[in-house]
Protein backbone atom coordinates (compact mmCIF):
# COMPACT_ATOMS: atom_id res chain seq x y z
CA UNK A 1 0.00 0.00 0.00
CA UNK A 2 1.26 3.54 -0.80
CA UNK A 3 0.07 6.85 0.59
CA UNK A 4 0.06 10.45 -0.57
CA UNK A 5 0.72 13.13 2.06
CA UNK A 6 -1.91 15.85 2.25
CA UNK A 7 -2.89 18.57 4.71
CA UNK A 8 -4.05 17.22 8.04
CA UNK A 9 -7.78 17.67 7.33
CA UNK A 10 -7.66 15.15 4.47
CA UNK A 11 -6.10 11.76 4.12
CA UNK A 12 -5.83 10.04 0.73
CA UNK A 13 -5.41 6.31 0.65
CA UNK A 14 -4.65 4.50 -2.59
CA UNK A 15 -5.25 0.80 -2.69
CA UNK A 16 -3.58 -1.02 -5.51
CA UNK A 17 -6.12 -3.82 -5.26
CA UNK A 18 -9.22 -1.59 -5.41
CA UNK A 19 -11.33 -1.36 -8.54
CA UNK A 20 -14.21 0.76 -9.72
CA UNK A 21 -17.45 -0.10 -7.95
CA UNK A 22 -15.77 -2.47 -5.58
CA UNK A 23 -17.61 -3.13 -2.37
CA UNK A 24 -14.28 -2.97 -0.62
CA UNK A 25 -14.29 0.88 -0.65
CA UNK A 26 -14.37 2.23 2.89
CA UNK A 27 -16.82 4.95 1.84
CA UNK A 28 -20.05 4.65 -0.15
CA UNK A 29 -23.48 6.27 -0.28
CA UNK A 30 -24.85 3.93 2.31
CA UNK A 31 -21.71 2.88 4.11
CA UNK A 32 -20.32 4.18 7.38
CA UNK A 33 -16.78 4.95 8.33
CA UNK A 34 -15.15 1.67 9.30
CA UNK A 35 -13.28 3.27 12.21
CA UNK A 36 -14.53 5.56 14.94
CA UNK A 37 -11.43 7.72 14.55
CA UNK A 38 -12.47 9.45 11.33
CA UNK A 39 -15.53 10.51 9.41
CA UNK A 40 -15.60 9.92 5.68
CA UNK A 41 -16.76 12.38 3.09
CA UNK A 42 -20.09 11.16 1.78
CA UNK A 43 -20.37 10.53 -1.95
CA UNK A 44 -22.55 8.57 -4.36
CA UNK A 45 -19.73 6.37 -5.41
CA UNK A 46 -16.01 6.13 -5.49
CA UNK A 47 -14.24 9.33 -6.54
CA UNK A 48 -11.16 7.62 -7.94
CA UNK A 49 -10.40 3.94 -8.20
CA UNK A 50 -8.70 2.84 -5.01
CA UNK A 51 -8.76 6.37 -3.53
CA UNK A 52 -10.59 7.30 -0.36
CA UNK A 53 -10.80 10.89 0.96
CA UNK A 54 -11.19 11.07 4.72
CA UNK A 55 -11.57 14.11 6.97
CA UNK A 56 -10.11 14.05 10.41
CA UNK A 57 -12.83 14.28 13.05
CA UNK A 58 -12.69 17.08 15.61
CA UNK A 59 -13.10 14.48 18.33
CA UNK A 60 -10.44 12.07 17.14
CA UNK A 61 -7.56 11.15 19.34
CA UNK A 62 -5.27 12.84 16.86
CA UNK A 63 -7.19 16.09 17.11
CA UNK A 64 -7.27 15.90 20.86
CA UNK A 65 -3.55 15.30 20.88
CA UNK A 66 -3.04 18.65 19.21
CA UNK A 67 -5.53 20.65 21.22
CA UNK A 68 -5.22 19.09 24.62
CA UNK A 69 -3.02 16.15 25.40
CA UNK A 70 0.07 17.48 23.65
CA UNK A 71 -0.23 20.79 25.47
CA UNK A 72 -0.47 19.25 28.91
CA UNK A 73 2.94 17.57 28.72
CA UNK A 74 4.36 20.89 27.51
CA UNK A 75 2.94 22.70 30.54
CA UNK A 76 4.10 19.88 32.75
CA UNK A 77 7.58 20.10 31.25
CA UNK A 78 7.77 23.86 31.86
CA UNK A 79 6.58 23.46 35.45
CA UNK A 80 9.09 20.67 36.05
CA UNK A 81 11.88 22.79 34.55
CA UNK A 82 11.03 25.78 36.76
CA UNK A 83 10.81 23.60 39.87
CA UNK A 84 14.09 21.92 39.01
CA UNK A 85 15.81 25.25 38.40
CA UNK A 86 14.53 26.61 41.72
CA UNK A 87 15.70 23.47 43.47
CA UNK A 88 19.19 23.85 42.02
CA UNK A 89 19.30 27.52 43.06
CA UNK A 90 18.29 26.64 46.62
CA UNK A 91 20.83 23.81 46.77
CA UNK A 92 23.68 26.02 45.55
CA UNK A 93 22.69 28.79 47.97
CA UNK A 94 22.45 26.28 50.81
CA UNK A 95 26.06 25.28 50.22
CA UNK A 96 27.47 28.60 49.03
CA UNK A 97 26.20 30.90 51.79
CA UNK A 98 27.63 28.92 54.75
CA UNK A 99 30.85 28.36 52.79
CA UNK A 100 31.17 32.07 52.05
CA UNK A 101 30.49 33.06 55.65
CA UNK A 102 33.08 30.55 56.82
CA UNK A 103 35.70 31.89 54.42
CA UNK A 104 35.02 35.46 55.54
CA UNK A 105 35.28 34.42 59.19
CA UNK A 106 38.64 32.71 58.61
CA UNK A 107 40.02 35.60 56.56
CA UNK A 108 43.74 35.65 55.78
CA UNK A 109 45.09 33.52 52.97
CA UNK A 110 42.07 31.22 53.05
CA UNK A 111 39.85 34.10 51.96
CA UNK A 112 42.48 35.50 49.58
CA UNK A 113 42.86 32.23 47.66
CA UNK A 114 39.08 31.80 47.40
CA UNK A 115 38.66 35.36 46.12
CA UNK A 116 41.53 34.79 43.68
CA UNK A 117 39.77 31.75 42.22
CA UNK A 118 36.56 33.75 41.78
CA UNK A 119 38.54 36.51 40.08
CA UNK A 120 40.16 34.10 37.62
CA UNK A 121 36.88 32.35 36.78
CA UNK A 122 35.02 35.64 36.39
CA UNK A 123 37.75 37.03 34.12
CA UNK A 124 37.64 33.90 32.02
CA UNK A 125 33.85 34.20 31.69
CA UNK A 126 34.28 37.78 30.48
CA UNK A 127 36.69 36.54 27.84
CA UNK A 128 34.08 33.94 26.90
CA UNK A 129 31.65 36.77 26.14
CA UNK A 130 34.33 38.36 23.97
CA UNK A 131 34.96 35.10 22.11
CA UNK A 132 31.24 34.87 21.36
CA UNK A 133 31.80 38.03 19.28
CA UNK A 134 34.89 36.50 17.65
CA UNK A 135 37.19 38.77 19.65
CA UNK A 136 40.43 37.24 20.87
CA UNK A 137 41.80 38.68 24.10
CA UNK A 138 45.23 37.68 25.37
CA UNK A 139 43.61 35.28 27.76
CA UNK A 140 46.56 33.87 29.66
CA UNK A 141 48.01 37.31 30.29
CA UNK A 142 44.66 38.50 31.63
CA UNK A 143 44.16 35.47 33.86
CA UNK A 144 47.67 35.84 35.28
CA UNK A 145 46.97 39.52 36.00
CA UNK A 146 43.67 38.65 37.71
CA UNK A 147 45.37 36.17 40.02
CA UNK A 148 48.31 38.52 40.61
CA UNK A 149 46.10 41.43 41.68
CA UNK A 150 44.31 39.36 44.32
CA UNK A 151 47.49 37.75 45.61
CA UNK A 152 49.09 41.18 45.87
CA UNK A 153 46.08 42.36 47.87
CA UNK A 154 46.59 39.46 50.27
CA UNK A 155 50.26 40.31 50.67
CA UNK A 156 49.82 44.07 51.07
CA UNK A 157 46.59 44.00 53.11
CA UNK A 158 45.51 47.56 52.37
CA UNK A 159 44.59 49.56 49.32
CA UNK A 160 47.30 52.16 49.94
CA UNK A 161 50.07 49.55 50.00
CA UNK A 162 48.56 47.52 47.16
CA UNK A 163 47.96 50.30 44.62
CA UNK A 164 51.60 50.68 43.41
CA UNK A 165 51.97 46.92 42.94
CA UNK A 166 48.64 46.71 41.12
CA UNK A 167 49.58 49.56 38.81
CA UNK A 168 52.90 47.90 37.99
CA UNK A 169 51.18 44.60 37.15
CA UNK A 170 48.60 46.32 34.94
CA UNK A 171 51.28 48.24 33.02
CA UNK A 172 53.26 45.02 32.55
CA UNK A 173 50.25 43.25 31.03
CA UNK A 174 49.39 46.23 28.81
CA UNK A 175 52.89 46.32 27.34
CA UNK A 176 53.03 42.54 27.09
CA UNK A 177 49.70 42.41 25.26
CA UNK A 178 50.79 45.13 22.85
CA UNK A 179 53.99 43.22 22.17
CA UNK A 180 51.95 40.12 21.46
CA UNK A 181 49.75 42.10 19.09
CA UNK A 182 52.83 43.31 17.20
CA UNK A 183 54.83 40.11 16.95
CA UNK A 184 52.16 37.39 16.92
CA UNK A 185 48.95 38.79 15.43
CA UNK A 186 49.66 41.92 13.45
CA UNK A 187 47.07 44.51 12.42
CA UNK A 188 44.70 41.86 11.08
CA UNK A 189 44.48 40.38 14.59
CA UNK A 190 42.36 43.30 15.89
CA UNK A 191 44.95 44.57 18.38
CA UNK A 192 42.68 47.27 19.81
CA UNK A 193 39.96 44.74 20.60
CA UNK A 194 42.46 42.18 21.87
CA UNK A 195 44.23 44.48 24.31
CA UNK A 196 41.04 46.29 25.31
CA UNK A 197 39.08 43.14 26.15
CA UNK A 198 42.08 41.70 27.98
CA UNK A 199 42.10 44.66 30.36
CA UNK A 200 38.30 44.86 30.56
CA UNK A 201 38.07 41.30 31.81
CA UNK A 202 40.51 42.01 34.64
CA UNK A 203 39.19 45.46 35.49
CA UNK A 204 35.61 44.23 35.59
CA UNK A 205 35.76 40.78 37.17
CA UNK A 206 39.00 40.71 39.19
CA UNK A 207 40.12 44.13 40.39
CA UNK A 208 36.91 44.92 42.36
CA UNK A 209 37.22 41.66 44.30
CA UNK A 210 40.50 42.85 45.80
CA UNK A 211 38.37 45.14 47.96
CA UNK A 212 36.88 42.07 49.64
CA UNK A 213 40.34 41.38 51.05
CA UNK A 214 40.75 45.03 52.08
CA UNK A 215 37.35 45.17 53.80
CA UNK A 216 38.23 42.06 55.81
CA UNK A 217 41.41 43.75 57.05
CA UNK A 218 39.88 47.21 57.51
CA UNK A 219 38.59 46.78 61.12
CA UNK A 220 42.09 46.14 62.46
CA UNK A 221 43.58 48.97 60.42
CA UNK A 222 41.00 51.50 61.58
CA UNK A 223 41.02 50.34 65.20
CA UNK A 224 44.80 50.21 65.37
CA UNK A 225 44.62 46.93 67.26
CA UNK A 226 43.82 43.27 66.56
CA UNK A 227 40.16 42.57 65.89
CA UNK A 228 39.09 38.93 65.90
CA UNK A 229 35.94 36.85 65.71
CA UNK A 230 32.76 38.02 64.07
CA UNK A 231 33.63 41.67 64.68
CA UNK A 232 36.28 41.36 61.99
CA UNK A 233 33.72 40.19 59.44
CA UNK A 234 31.09 42.92 59.78
CA UNK A 235 32.57 45.48 57.39
CA UNK A 236 32.85 42.91 54.59
CA UNK A 237 29.49 41.35 55.33
CA UNK A 238 27.76 44.74 55.13
CA UNK A 239 27.91 45.25 51.32
CA UNK A 240 27.23 41.57 50.66
CA UNK A 241 24.08 41.48 52.80
CA UNK A 242 22.84 44.85 51.57
CA UNK A 243 23.34 43.89 47.92
CA UNK A 244 21.58 40.57 48.39
CA UNK A 245 18.61 42.12 50.20
CA UNK A 246 18.31 44.82 47.56
CA UNK A 247 18.29 42.21 44.81
CA UNK A 248 15.67 40.16 46.68
CA UNK A 249 13.39 43.14 47.26
CA UNK A 250 13.78 44.17 43.62
CA UNK A 251 12.75 40.71 42.44
CA UNK A 252 9.57 40.44 44.51
CA UNK A 253 8.54 44.07 44.05
CA UNK A 254 8.99 43.84 40.32
CA UNK A 255 7.17 40.52 40.15
CA UNK A 256 4.05 41.73 41.97
CA UNK A 257 3.98 45.47 41.22
CA UNK A 258 6.11 45.89 38.13
CA UNK A 259 4.38 47.32 35.06
CA UNK A 260 6.65 49.86 33.42
CA UNK A 261 9.92 48.45 32.11
CA UNK A 262 13.15 50.02 33.29
CA UNK A 263 15.45 49.57 30.27
CA UNK A 264 13.83 46.87 28.11
CA UNK A 265 16.54 46.99 25.44
CA UNK A 266 19.07 45.87 28.06
CA UNK A 267 17.01 43.76 30.48
CA UNK A 268 13.39 43.14 29.42
CA UNK A 269 12.30 41.77 32.81
CA UNK A 270 13.47 44.61 35.03
CA UNK A 271 10.84 47.19 35.98
CA UNK A 272 10.78 50.65 37.52
CA UNK A 273 8.87 49.29 40.51
CA UNK A 274 11.49 46.60 40.98
CA UNK A 275 14.25 49.18 40.87
CA UNK A 276 12.57 51.34 43.51
CA UNK A 277 11.87 48.28 45.64
CA UNK A 278 15.50 47.22 45.38
CA UNK A 279 16.77 50.59 46.57
CA UNK A 280 14.27 50.62 49.45
CA UNK A 281 15.17 47.05 50.41
CA UNK A 282 18.88 47.85 50.39
CA UNK A 283 18.31 50.92 52.59
CA UNK A 284 16.20 48.91 55.03
CA UNK A 285 18.72 46.08 55.10
CA UNK A 286 21.60 48.47 55.73
CA UNK A 287 19.78 50.14 58.61
CA UNK A 288 18.94 46.76 60.15
CA UNK A 289 22.51 45.51 59.75
CA UNK A 290 23.88 48.66 61.40
CA UNK A 291 21.41 48.30 64.27
CA UNK A 292 22.39 44.66 64.89
CA UNK A 293 26.14 44.65 64.24
CA UNK A 294 27.47 48.22 63.98
CA UNK A 295 25.84 49.78 67.02
CA UNK A 296 27.43 51.75 69.88
CA UNK A 297 28.88 48.61 71.47
CA UNK A 298 30.62 47.44 68.28
CA UNK A 299 34.25 48.04 67.38
CA UNK A 300 33.03 50.45 64.71
CA UNK A 301 29.72 52.29 64.74
CA UNK A 302 27.64 53.25 61.73
CA UNK A 303 24.69 55.53 62.62
CA UNK A 304 21.42 54.09 61.38
CA UNK A 305 20.36 57.10 59.24
CA UNK A 306 23.77 57.14 57.55
CA UNK A 307 23.60 53.37 57.08
CA UNK A 308 20.20 53.70 55.40
CA UNK A 309 21.52 56.40 53.07
CA UNK A 310 24.58 54.33 52.20
CA UNK A 311 22.35 51.31 51.65
CA UNK A 312 20.17 53.24 49.21
CA UNK A 313 23.25 54.32 47.25
CA UNK A 314 24.56 50.75 47.21
CA UNK A 315 21.15 49.51 46.06
CA UNK A 316 21.20 51.88 43.10
CA UNK A 317 24.81 51.11 42.21
CA UNK A 318 24.13 47.38 42.45
CA UNK A 319 21.45 47.70 39.79
CA UNK A 320 23.92 49.45 37.50
CA UNK A 321 26.23 46.48 37.98
CA UNK A 322 23.42 44.08 37.17
CA UNK A 323 22.49 46.01 34.04
CA UNK A 324 26.14 46.27 32.99
CA UNK A 325 26.46 42.50 32.90
CA UNK A 326 23.13 42.24 31.09
CA UNK A 327 24.30 44.52 28.30
CA UNK A 328 27.52 42.53 27.91
CA UNK A 329 25.60 39.25 27.70
CA UNK A 330 23.10 40.74 25.27
CA UNK A 331 25.88 41.86 22.97
CA UNK A 332 27.44 38.40 23.18
CA UNK A 333 24.05 36.76 22.56
CA UNK A 334 24.12 34.48 25.62
CA UNK A 335 21.72 33.97 28.52
CA UNK A 336 24.27 33.16 31.23
CA UNK A 337 27.94 33.97 31.53
CA UNK A 338 28.76 30.41 32.57
CA UNK A 339 27.50 27.17 34.10
CA UNK A 340 29.62 26.92 37.24
CA UNK A 341 26.70 27.57 39.61
CA UNK A 342 23.65 25.45 38.67
CA UNK A 343 20.49 27.52 38.63
CA UNK A 344 22.48 30.75 38.94
CA UNK A 345 24.68 30.69 35.84
CA UNK A 346 28.28 31.77 36.16
CA UNK A 347 30.38 33.84 38.52
CA UNK A 348 29.51 37.04 36.64
CA UNK A 349 25.80 36.28 37.00
CA UNK A 350 26.14 35.93 40.76
CA UNK A 351 28.65 38.72 41.50
CA UNK A 352 27.76 41.36 38.89
CA UNK A 353 26.33 43.73 41.51
CA UNK A 354 29.02 42.92 44.09
CA UNK A 355 31.69 44.12 41.66
CA UNK A 356 30.22 47.61 41.99
CA UNK A 357 29.31 47.70 45.69
CA UNK A 358 32.55 46.35 47.20
CA UNK A 359 34.86 49.20 46.09
CA UNK A 360 32.26 51.86 46.91
CA UNK A 361 31.76 50.49 50.42
CA UNK A 362 35.49 50.40 51.06
CA UNK A 363 35.91 53.99 49.91
CA UNK A 364 32.93 55.21 51.97
CA UNK A 365 33.57 53.50 55.31
CA UNK A 366 36.55 55.59 56.47
CA UNK A 367 34.39 58.71 56.19
CA UNK A 368 31.21 57.25 57.72
CA UNK A 369 32.29 54.92 60.52
CA UNK A 370 32.65 56.27 64.03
Amino acid sequence: MSSISTPEIFRIRISSSAHLGSSGFPTSCSGNSPTPRSTSLRSCGPILPGVTLERRSATTSGGNAVSGASRRPERREITTHVAGDLGRRVAVAGVGIPLGVGLIYLGGWTLTVAVGLLAVVGTRETYGLARARNWRPFEWAGLALAAGLILAAGVQGSYQAWAPSALALIILVVFGSLAGAVFRRGPEGDPLLAVGTTLLGVGYAALPLAFAVFLRELPEQMAGMPVSGWSATHLLMFPLVVTWLGDTFAYFTGKHLGRRKLIPSVSPKKTVAGSVGGIAGAALGAALFAFLFLGPDAVHTLPIPIAALLGAVLGAVAQVGDLAESVLKREAGVKDSGTLLPGHGGVLDRFDAIYFTLPLTYLAFPFLLI
